[in-house]
């Protein structure tokens, strides 16, 4: 197994991709092939601990360390980081549902499961291909990712991390936890712009040859900690792994039984993971993509004509106000048997005209595979406060997509397969929206005393991490447009 780009034809091993983040052409690292989950390997997964799992389906997946490098890394990853030291619980919403809570981490956000231990394989890959160089770690955000990365690689030596964010386009408790943190080697920079924006700009620098030279003199160079980078992928490709064996040791299902899937998103990374588990062999059925307002991949996975030409919405769940879902040129290069003239020349016409589509060939295997929906404001909130009040089950606006999506596939199709639902984010993280989905009083304008009202509405307390952002100092201020973002990089590594 090696790795090879979404764009050309190479050959590289994990700890490169990891290193190099994205190829130099533009295209995205893919596996050359996915590597089996055979029912005796998966049968000795399940009354393992989360960790143990892990460090498993890890060895798979990075061939280049070796198993005791992938233990270290998991240990240090999800050792004392995590509610109860358990990363990914599930939560019986109903006789079929279960949520897969991934927010128990240090920035109660999914983001954390991936962002925890890639830090740890970033410094071994290094180490492996450039002793001695810099990885200056570089991200656009939406809100989680942002924060999560900050956490992840705050004064951790041989790196530095510059973290870009739409000025209004995070909630203040995301803008909050990104323009506190703490770290010598900490950089965060809000944009006048959409995520889109931060993320082409991001891009752009990537490819940038004069800033490649500005790296190289002072033996530095890019790495990524978005879902472009392999090495946020594979530790999510884990947590559904996980779900499934959680779902069999506890009797839900038998292994081999097939589970469905439905996972909010924007960016298309996390649904990816689950298509990447279906395809080394977990019992995965119908996978349920749900998006919001911005409901480009809805219309995508329905038509197949992907088109950016449209309104970009501000919501409540910002992790998916995006219009350029990177992580869908993956399955593109995939869907097209592995042919990078194929992905390059679709990413071209989005670069160009801002729209592509597929053959009809093409539309049937991603029908066959997903279901299309989405959730407006409206009945994102409704779902938060139908949940409160019948479940007692708090979840957050992009949790929330989800949930009504599914419902709505269930009732179009009649499947009543067990499925597990993705949970994102603390509801805490969106305090405002919730709020204002159970309760009819006020919200209060101090987005402080929101948390407290929220925590004494539900009887939950507030996330220790968000409760400390009270007593913390912000001490990244600086905004630039998006031309801008280049000379802002120069200025922090100067």
């Amino acid at each position: 197994m090696f790795f090879t780009s979404t764009r050309a034809r190479l050959n590289i091993d994990a700890s490169e991709a990891i290193v190099r983040g994205i190829s130099a052409e533009g295209g995205l690292f893919v596996p050359s092939e996915f590597p089996a989950l055979a029912p005796a390997f998966l049968a000795r997964l399940i009354p393992m601990t989360y960790r143990e799992r892990a460090a498993e389906i890890l060895s798979l997946l990075l061939p280049g360390f070796t198993r005791e490098e992938v233990r270290t890394c998991v240990d240090s990853a999800y050792t004392g980081t995590f509610d109860d030291d358990e990363p990914a619980p599930l939560y019986a919403l109903g006789p079929g549902i279960r949520m897969l809570e991934l927010w128990h981490g240090p920035t109660c956000a999914f983001k954390d499961l991936a962002l925890q231990i890639l830090p740890f394989l970033l410094t071994k890959a290094i180490g492996k291909s450039a002793p001695g160089r810099t990885a200056v770690i570089l991200v656009a955000t939406s809100g989680d990712t942002g924060k999560a990365a900050l956490a992840g690689f705050a004064d951790v030596p041989g790196t530095k991390i510059i973290v870009f964010f739409p000025q209004n386009g995070v909630s203040p408790i995301q803008k909050l936890q990104m323009t506190t943190q703490e770290g010598a080697n900490t950089g965060v920079c809000a944009i006048e712009g959409n995520f889109d924006d931060a993320q082409s700009g991001v891009k752009k620098i990537f490819a940038d040859e004069e800033m490649a030279r500005f790296l190289a003199a002072r033996n530095m160079a890019f790495s990524s900690a978005n879902s472009i980078n392999f090495g946020r992928l594979a530790p999510q490709i884990v947590y559904y792994v996980s779900a499934y064996c959680d779902m069999v040791r506890e009797g839900r299902i038998v292994q081999g039984e097939k589970i469905n899937a439905a996972v909010p998103t924007g960016n298309f990374g996390n649904i990816l993971a689950a298509v990447y588990a279906k395809r080394m062999g977990l019992p995965l059925g119908r996978l349920i993509c749900a998006s919001n307002r911005n409901n480009i991949l809805t219309d995508f996975l329905r038509t197949g004509v992907y088109d950016r030409n449209r309104p970009f919405y501000t919501t409540s769940s910002p992790s998916m106000d995006i219009l350029i879902s990177s992580n869908l040129e993956r399955l593109l290069y995939h869907l097209h048997g592995n042919d990078p003239e194929a992905t390059g020349a679709l990413m071209a016409q989005l670069s160009s005209a801002g729209r592509y589509e597929v053959s009809p060939a093409i539309l049937e295997l991603l029908e066959a595979e997903f279901y299309g929906g989405f959730c407006d404001e409206s009945e994102t909130r409704r779902t938060i406060g139908e949940l409160f009040r019948e479940k007692h089950y708090l979840c957050d606006p992009h949790t929330a997509v989800a949930v009504k999506v599914h419902g709505d596939y269930v009732r179009e199709t009649g499947d009543d397969t067990p499925c597990v639902i993705a949970s994102t984010a603390s509801a805490f993280k969106f305090a405002r929206p919730v709020l204002e989905s159970i309760d009819t009083s006020p919200v209060p304008e101090d987005d402080f005393a929101a948390l407290r009202r929220l925590a004494d509405l539900s009887g939950r307390a507030v996330p220790r991490p968000l409760a400390e952002l009270g007593t913390k100092e912000v001490r990244h201020r600086s905004c630039v447009s998006k031309e801008g973002m280049a000379e802002f990089i120069r200025t922090f590594l100067d």
